[in-house]
Parts: C-alpha cells; sequence; structure tokens
C-alpha cells in the first residue's frame, strides 16, 4: 500500500466550515464577525483555516498573519505586520495609505517601507500624553480594516494565538471592540492545551466570548467512523483491514494529525508499526531521515516553525548542494513544507519535538548562528529585528551580546507604539543589567532612566498597577540629589492618578522641593507645577488650583512654552468657574486655546473642558459644537480611544439635555467600544445609566450599576466631579426602583464634603435627594425608623449647601425643583414648571414638573388643571423622548379616569423610571390580603396611619406597614396613587 502525508480531503468539520461560510454571508451583508476557533494540537485548526480560505470566492480579500514562537517576550506585532503586508500588496501602497487616511503616520511607523510611499522618512509617531501612541496605531488599523471592507469583505486570519505578543493582544482586543461597522471576519486560531493557567489568552478569550460579534468554538476528536474515513483518503491503492484501522483509532485518539502520522509511517500494514510514546510518534518520519537532513531539520527547528530559505542558507554549515538535498529528502518525507520562498514545518508539533531532542550544546551553537545572521540582516537594513536578534543570544547563553540587543528592541518596540512589548523588553533588560560589563554605556541610560522608561511603556500598555511599582522600585534606588528623582516622582503622581489612587498631591509638593533651583530645571519645574493644578482642581481645592495654575502659566510664559501656558490657564479658568468667577472662566479658557497655538494635546484639553463648562452653564448647543469639534481632532491625532472619550462624553450630557437620545447613545456605545481607560470609561458608564433611568428602563440601569461600582468606586476617591455625578445617578436609579434607603445612602455625603462640592455638578445631586427627603415625609414607613429621622432631618442641611452654591448660573432652576419637591404643592410646582422653560434647563425638567403639577393639582381636587398639566407632560415627554415622565403621566391619568390625547394602553403598561407602578391594577389589588383592602379603604377616606390604627384597633406602626405593602403591591409612588389604581381595577 502507498499513502499521502496529508488526505486530500477534510475529514469530520462539515458543521464548522458551514458555521464558517454563514458567518461570511453575514459579513458580506455588513455585519462584523469573529470566529475563535480552539482545539489541541494536530486537532485540523489549520487545515480547516486553509479549507476555508480556498473556498472563498474572488470577491473576498484574504490575509493571513502567523504568530511566532520567540518565548516569552515575542516580536512585537509579528502576525500583524504579515498580515498587514499582504494586505497591502493586494491595494497597493498608495491606496492603503489613502484608506487609513489620518492614520498615515502610525502605519507607516508600524510598517516602514510605506514611508517612501509616503514621499518621507519613517520615524516615530507623535505620542500625546495619556498613552495615546498605542491608540493611534490601533485606531490607523481598525480605519484601515474598515474602509477597505467598504469595497470587498475581509477574512483576516490570525493562526495561533497561543504564541501571542503583548503588542498583538491588545490590539486584537481593540478591533473587536471596534469593528462594529465594517466588513471583516477576524478568524483566530489557537492551542488549547497551551492556554494554561495564568496565559495572558485567559483572559482575552473570556471577555471576547462576552462580545456579541464574536463565536467560539473547539475542534473535538474524530469519531471511529471518521477516523476510517481519513485512513482510507490517506491510502492511495488499498484498504487496511478493520484490525488496523482499530488500532489507528485507539492511538491516535481521534486527532487528525496523529492519524496521518500513524498511515504515514508504513503505508499501515499492520498493527505492529505503532509508536509507543508520542513523542516517539512525531520523530518517527525524522528518525527514517538520513543523517545531514537530520541535521538540517535541527537547525531548523530552533529558527521557528518557519524559516526563509535565506535564513536558512545564513545559518547552515555546509554548501548550498548539501542544503538543497537535506531540505529535498525532508520534504518527501513529508516533515517539512515548501511554502514560497520558506520551509516549514508540517506541524509545529513535530517541531517541538525534534526542538526537545536538541543536545544543550547544540542548541546554543545554533541559537549564535541565528542571532549573527539576524544582526547582519539589521545591519543591511532590511528591517527591525533586534526582537529575535534578543531571543536567540539569549538561547545561546551570552547576555552580553543579547543586552544592547534587547534595548534596541526595546527602542524598535516603542517607536511602533508596542507598549505591552516594550515594557517586557524593558524588564527583560534589567534583568540582564547586572550580567552586562559596563551596562550604562552599552545602553545609553543609567539603570534608574531604564526603570523610569519601562514603567513609562508599563503605563501606556494598560499595566497601571505594574507601572506605578516600578516607578517605586526606581525611586528606591535613586538617590535624592540625582535629577532625575523628582521627574520619578512626578510620574508616580500621574500612575497613582491614572489607576484612580489618591496621593498624588503630596508627591507633586515633594517633586517641586526636590527640583534644583536654576532655570535648567524650568521645563520640569512647569510640568510638575501644572500637573498639581489639574489634580487640586480635580479634587475641587479650588483657590490653591487657582494659585498654582497661574504661577504655571507664569513660568511658561517666560521660557516661551505654549503649550503649558494654555493647559495651565484652562485649569485656571475651569477652577476659578467652579468658584464662582464664571464669565471671566469662559474668558479665559478662550485665551487658553489661543496660546495653545495649534499644539494638539493643549487644544483637546481646551475643548475637553470648555465643552464641559458650557453644559454646565447651560449653553447645550455650544456644548456640543465644542465637543464634536474636538472629538473630529482627537479621531484625526488618533486618540479616540482617551481624549476621544472624554470629549464623547462631554457631548453625551448635554445631547442627553436636548432630548437627542439617539445620537447621545450612538456615541456612548462607540466611546465604550474602544475600551478606553477606567476613568474614561466611567464617564460614559454614569451617562448610560442615566439615559436608561429617564428612558424607563430602571432595573436594566440598576443592574449595571451593580456591576459597575467596582470601577467607579476608586474613581470616585479621588474625583468630586465623577463623586457627584455617580452618586445623583445612583440616587435617581434607587429611587426609580423603590429603594429609598439605598438611594438616600448613595447621595447623602454631598451633605458633608470637606470643600464646597462642584456647583454644576452638586446642584442637580441635591435635587434627587430632596426627592428621597419628600418621598420618606410622605411614608417613614419605607424605611427604618432611624433612616427615617436621620433622613428627614437633613433638609436643613441641605438647604444649607444649596444657598452656598447660590452663585452658579444654573442655581435658581434647581433651587425652583429642591423647593417644589420639598413642599409638593401646586404652587411650587408652577415655579418649576417656570424655571424649567428657560433655555438654560435640561429638556426632560419640562415634561417631569408638569406631571408634578398634575399629581399636585389632582390632590387639591382640580381635576381641568391636573388634566392640563398631564396633557402637556404627556405631549411634551413624547416629543422629547423622556419616557419615563410619558409612562407615569399616562398611568397617573388612567388612575384619575382622564383621558389624555395620544396616550395607549402601551403608554401605562411600558416599564417606567422614577414609579415603580404593575402592569395589571386588577392583578395587583387581587395580592392584597383582607387586611389590606380594610386599609386601602380607609385610606381612601383620607385618614392618616394613626387613624387607621385607631379605626382598625391596631397600632399605627403596624397601620404604617400595611400602607407600605399597599404601596409595594399596587406599584405606587404615593397614597393618592394606591387609591387611583384600586378604583381602575374595579
Amino acid at each position: 500500500m502507498t499513502s499521502s502525508s496529508t488526505s486530500p480531503t477534510m475529514i469530520g468539520r462539515d458543521t464548522e466550515s458551514a458555521w464558517l461560510d454563514g458567518l461570511l454571508d453575514g459579513v458580506r451583508a455588513g455585519a462584523p464577525a469573529t470566529a475563535v476557533i480552539g482545539g489541541e494540537a494536530g486537532i485540523g485548526k489549520s487545515r480547516l483555516v486553509r479549507e476555508f480560505a480556498a473556498g472563498l470566492g474572488p470577491d473576498v480579500r484574504f490575509v493571513l498573519g502567523q504568530c511566532v514562537d520567540l518565548g516569552e517576550v515575542a516580536a512585537p506585532y509579528a502576525p500583524v505586520k504579515g498580515a498587514l503586508r499582504a494586505l497591502v500588496a493586494q491595494v497597493g501602497a498608495e491606496r492603503a495609505l489613502e484608506a487609513v487616511g489620518p492614520g498615515r503616520a502610525a502605519l507607516v511607523a508600524l510598517l516602514p517601507e510605506l514611508a517612501a510611499s509616503e514621499g518621507g522618512v519613517a520615524g516615530e509617531i507623535v505620542i500625546t500624553p495619556g498613552g495615546a501612541g498605542s491608540g493611534q496605531l490601533h485606531e490607523a488599523i481598525a480605519v484601515l480594516l474598515e474602509t477597505l471592507s467598504r469595497e470587498e469583505p475581509i477574512v483576516l486570519v490570525m493562526e495561533d494565538l497561543h504564541w501571542v505578543d503583548a503588542a498583538t493582544l491588545a490590539l486584537l482586543r481593540f478591533l473587536l471592540r471596534s469593528l462594529g461597522s465594517s466588513r471583516v471576519l477576524l478568524l483566530l486560531t489557537y492551542r488549547t492545551d497551551d492556554v494554561t493557567r495564568g496565559h495572558p489568552l485567559r483572559g482575552f478569550l473570556s471577555e471576547a466570548e462576552r462580545d456579541r460579534w464574536v463565536e467560539r468554538r473547539e475542534l473535538s476528536r474524530l469519531s471511529h467512523d471518521q477516523v476510517r474515513d481519513l485512513v482510507r483518503s490517506l491510502i492511495v491503492d488499498e484498504s487496511p483491514n478493520d484490525q488496523v484501522l482499530d488500532t489507528v483509532f485507539v492511538r491516535s485518539d481521534g486527532v487528525p494529525f496523529f492519524v496521518e502520522e500513524l498511515v504515514g509511517i508504513d503505508g499501515c500494514r499492520d498493527e505492529g508499526f505503532v509508536p509507543d510514546t508520542l513523542r516517539d510518534l512525531l520523530l518517527a518520519r525524522y528518525e527514517r531521515l538520513p543523517e545531514p537532513a537530520q541535521e538540517l531539520l535541527r537547525l531548523l527547528s530552533t529558527g521557528g516553525v518557519r524559516v526563509s530559505h535565506a535564513l536558512l542558507s545564513a545559518v547552515y554549515r555546509g554548501d548550498e548542494a548539501a542544503l538543497d538535498a537535506a531540505a529535498r529528502e525532508s520534504v518527501r518525507f513529508g516533515v517539512i513544507e515548501v511554502d514560497g520562498d520558506d520551509y516549514a514545518f508540517r506541524h509545529a508539533l513535530v517541531r517541538e519535538a525534534i526542538l526537545a531532542d536538541l543536545l544543550p550544546g547544540e542548541r546554543a551553537r545554533f541559537h549564535a548562528r541565528y542571532a549573527e545572521a539576524y544582526e547582519a540582516q539589521a545591519a543591511a537594513g532590511r528591517r527591525r529585528l533586534a526582537a529575535e536578534i534578543s531571543y536567540h543570544w539569549l538561547g545561546a547563553h551570552d547576555p552580553i551580546r543579547a543586552f544592547p540587543a534587547t534595548i534596541q528592541a526595546m527602542r524598535e518596540a516603542r517607536a511602533a507604539v508596542a507598549y505591552a512589548s516594550a515594557a517586557q523588553l524593558g524588564e527583560r533588560a534589567l534583568e540582564l543589567w547586572e550580567s552586562v560589563p559596563d551596562a550604562e554605556r552599552i545602553s545609553g541610560m543609567s539603570k534608574i532612566e531604564l526603570m523610569s522608561r519601562t514603567a513609562s511603556h508599563l503605563r501606556h500598555a494598560g499595566e497601571g498597577e505594574r507601572s506605578l511599582a516600578m516607578v517605586k522600585a526606581a525611586l528606591a534606588e535613586c538617590p535624592r540629589d540625582d535629577e532625575q528623582y523628582p521627574r520619578l516622582l512626578r510620574d508616580k503622581a500621574l500612575y497613582l492618578a491614572g489607576v484612580g489612587r489618591g496621593g498624588s498631591i503630596p508627591i507633586l509638593e515633594e517633586a517641586l522641593e526636590a527640583i534644583a533651583a536654576d532655570d535648567d530645571a524650568d521645563d520640569l519645574r512647569v510640568t510638575v507645577l501644572t500637573a498639581l493644578a489639574g489634580r487640586l482642581m480635580i479634587e475641587a481645592r479650588l483657590d490653591e488650583a487657582v494659585r498654582i495654575a497661574d504661577e504655571a502659566f507664569e513660568l511658561a510664559q517666560r521660557i516661551d512654552f505654549p503649550r503649558y501656558a494654555s493647559v495651565a490657564m484652562n485649569i485656571s479658568a475651569v477652577s476659578r468657574a467652579a468658584r464662582g468667577e464664571v464669565e471671566r472662566a469662559l474668558v479665559d479658557i478662550e485665551r487658553s486655546r489661543e496660546l495653545a497655538q495649534g499644539e494638539g494635546s493643549a487644544l483637546l484639553r481646551y475643548w475637553v473642558n470648555a465643552s464641559d463648562l458650557r453644559n454646565l452653564v447651560g449653553d447645550y448647543h455650544e456644548a456640543v459644537r465644542l465637543a464634536e469639534e474636538g472629538l473630529e481632532r482627537a479621531r484625526k491625532q488618533g486618540v479616540e480611544r482617551s481624549s476621544g472619550v472624554i470629549l464623547a462624553s462631554n457631548a453625551v450630557d448635554p445631547l442627553l439635555a436636548l432630548g437627542q437620545w439617539e445620537r447621545a447613545d450612538a456615541l456612548i456605545e462607540r466611546g465604550l467600544a474602544l475600551d478606553p481607560p477606567a476613568p474614561f470609561r466611567v464617564y460614559l458608564q454614569r451617562a448610560k445609566l442615566w439615559a436608561l433611568v429617564w428612558r424607563g428602563d430602571a432595573e436594566r440601569a440598576a443592574e449595571l450599576l451593580r456591576g459597575y461600582r467596582s470601577t467607579m468606586t476608586p474613581i470616585m476617591a479621588v474625583e468630586m466631579q465623577t463623586r457627584l455625578g455617580v452618586s445623583r445617578v445612583a440616587v435617581e436609579i434607587a429611587l426609580a426602583t423603590g429603594d429609598v434607603a439605598q438611594a438616600w445612602r448613595d447621595g447623602r455625603a454631598v451633605l458633608h464634603e470637606e470643600r464646597l462640592p462642584l456647583a454644576g455638578y452638586a446642584e442637580p445631586l441635591l435635587w434627587a435627594l430632596s426627592r428621597v427627603i419628600a418621598a420618606v415625609r410622605a411614608d417613614p414607613a419605607r424605611v427604618s425608623e432611624a433612616e427615617a429621622a436621620e433622613i428627614i432631618a437633613a433638609e436643613p442641611e441641605l438647604r444649607d449647601v444649596l444657598d452656598r452654591l447660590a452663585f452658579w448660573p444654573t442655581h435658581l432652576l434647581w433651587a425652583a425643583f429642591v423647593e417644589a419637591e420639598l413642599q409638593g404643592t401646586d404652587a411650587a410646582w408652577r415655579a418649576a414648571v417656570d424655571a424649567a422653560s428657560a433655555d438654560t434647563a435640561p429638556g426632560f425638567l419640562l415634561p417631569y414638573a408638569q406631571l408634578r403639577l398634575g399629581e399636585a393639582l389632582l390632590a387639591d381636587g382640580d381635576r381641568a388643571g391636573a388634566r392640563d398639566a398631564l396633557q402637556s407632560a404627556f405631549a411634551g415627554a413624547v416629543a422629547g423622548g423622556v419616557t419615563a415622565v410619558q409612562t407615569r403621566a399616562a398611568r397617573v391619568a388612567m388612575q384619575a379616569g382622564i383621558g389624555l390625547e395620544g396616550a395607549t394602553s402601551g403608554d401605562v403598561s411600558r416599564g417606567t423610571a422614577g414609579v415603580a407602578g404593575a402592569d395589571d391594577p386588577a392583578d395587583a389589588v387581587s395580592e392584597l390580603t383582607a387586611r389590606e383592602r380594610q386599609v386601602l379603604e380607609l385610606i381612601a377616606e383620607g385618614l392618616s396611619n394613626r387613624q387607621i390604627g385607631e379605626r382598625l384597633y391596631i397600632s399605627g406602626k403596624t397601620a404604617s406597614v400595611h400602607v407600605s405593602a399597599i404601596l409595594r403591591k399596587l406599584g405606587a409612588s404615593s397614597r393618592t396613587e394606591a387609591v387611583f389604581l384600586a378604583r381602575v381595577a374595579r
């Protein structure tokens, strides 16, 4: 019998093939997808990908990226570069650069050969504060794929993710969230048995499974019948007997590659040929080769799964004829394959078995040859190869030669904005430092500086805690009189803030004291002053923030540092506004734009703070304009994931105030899809929760808040505006879901802030708290007796805080609403309606005030006035998209027997926010006990809890418990509403 090394047909994967074809059909129709294929070694992942690729039509672009096994620190973006080079080859360099748009510089940084088409020289892209460099590259690649996929669908394959480098993994994480408008099928494969506990891919896979675009499958072993079919497809001229087939099935465990190897050993003549161990099976073909071929394969295995002919020639010690002869034999025996100009092992398992068979001295010699060959290629300027050189010199046990390569690899990774890889290489260089004589001269930096750079790379890679640990270690080794010391202190303060922890301010103050008192240190001094002013502003230490910001501004002006002059003026303006100097602040913040002189990061900071300030003073249209103007600039600069997310959230709040819910939703979802750093993500999450409450899905908001709290809490501890904003939303969610006690706990801290809270954020929170006080005053039994006493007694404190914020432009609006909630009279609510009619009032407030006016008029018996108010509330809520108010207005009218124009039964049964209501009053009333129905009748007579108790010979407290149960069962927010619901049920 004769056999082939690979089956001509793929066996047992029809279901998976159909699955991939279905995903591609969806991609063609405009729905992006990601397929994650896992499986043990030899199970057929690559074969499935090859068969899928072979069946693609001419309308689909196929690009493949292969991860490389270079140990723990792989070359950054290795599979990405391969895939993108293939894509550029298909469309042309000029078209690729045109498609990527503003991200040209980032793409050229990754693929320097594009510099010629760009008409310039490749170099590092401009890195903006906040680790935006990797964001620029990620955004550039996403834009490239999105743009080109509009012409033809793209299948982008990343093979062998168990070897993935940190930079590629970060990019994939970004692409999963950001390709929502593309026609891209992302196909990822990995070996399950190599992804052990602690492997970075494990976390990525867990995250990916939560994404709606991602489907994950693991390939199973072949069944007995499928193994029979596979063996028969491999045997060319005769079928083996059943006993041999059974033996192959048992010994292969249904793994296709093992089946092929077993059949390929000697044609599957009988069961006696079967190797005893997996190692023997994997080496069976190799060991039948002559020694020259075996030596070549050992050398090849040291280079990786795939090695180019040119590289193999450079490391091979024989002549070309001997190399060709050994390679030809290896191909004939089915150990390796020829793929273009490369030699590749038919399976990575075979390469790993041969590699494990190397002697220690042999392995070191081979690694040294590869390192020298890569050095020669790098010297010829072909491409960046320092990571490969470092890996092979380490394999050769030569730390002295590995060290400079590692330093260079770190720089190359940084130039390609592969921060995660740069950080790993920096850590490797630090491990080698003590083994290298004169390491400082070779690296061109001190050990302290290397630690500082590594900490910076860790921060930019999103490893906040590790960056903090590294800079602390650097400080521990750095003498206090060293010029690096204040820089390290500054960095420590910034890294602390980056992970949402306090303590930055005293560290920055210490840094100022440590800076040398001479003009040469002015550049450093102004950066520390500006950072300190910013932290003081965030913690609402406003007077100090103004003083330090003004000092920073004067210094920046003196040393002609326009970026920091702009930022300092910006911080000063915002801080002045927060303490009441609003008119001056509006002038100064525009001056900060002029001072920026077109400098990107300073301009972005202007747009962030200017748009926020305009929103807080009620100039919503201008706030949206400024935020969207800045967001467009952030996209062009490739920093949508950092500054862009803040600007998106700054656009969201005024859009919600204007009732433009869909535009706001789109910005929220886009921003969250970019997976921004935690402080930026919290801004969007807060806005999302608030929108859910007022659009009638309070239960969903409560569910999300439970998941968000762990992220929000540390940020709230150090940022007052976040603390106030999130607290307000939490209070409103708790009120909407009927948990009055939790609402109070979530918001009461504002009454005891050490410093005057930021008025623009505090006053809406005070309004929410006034609703809590009013709810408890109306029905104290909704909370414990102690809580009721605390809440009702807090009214004077709330009014005092509100009065101290009277300087704020929108104070009269919020004061009117607080007063209306606390008084509850129709006169107070008429005043609130008038206040909500101003241009500076958020749109949702007017229908809400009209609703509450209608309820107050009903309580006073003015049905005609109540109908007009409820009709206005309903119509305004429908027009403004305020679903919660629309539902409550319709329900209150129904309960009162008042018909509203345009209202339907669907309006009443729709989910609510701010009101917990039963969909069917009759069902709710049927749940009442006999005693509760008695109590309800007495409520209808207008009796108090004490009077009800006297009538029924029970205590007032017991009556109160019955009243609370009635309100809960009927979904009523007040005693009056409970009576209306009961009447409707009849």
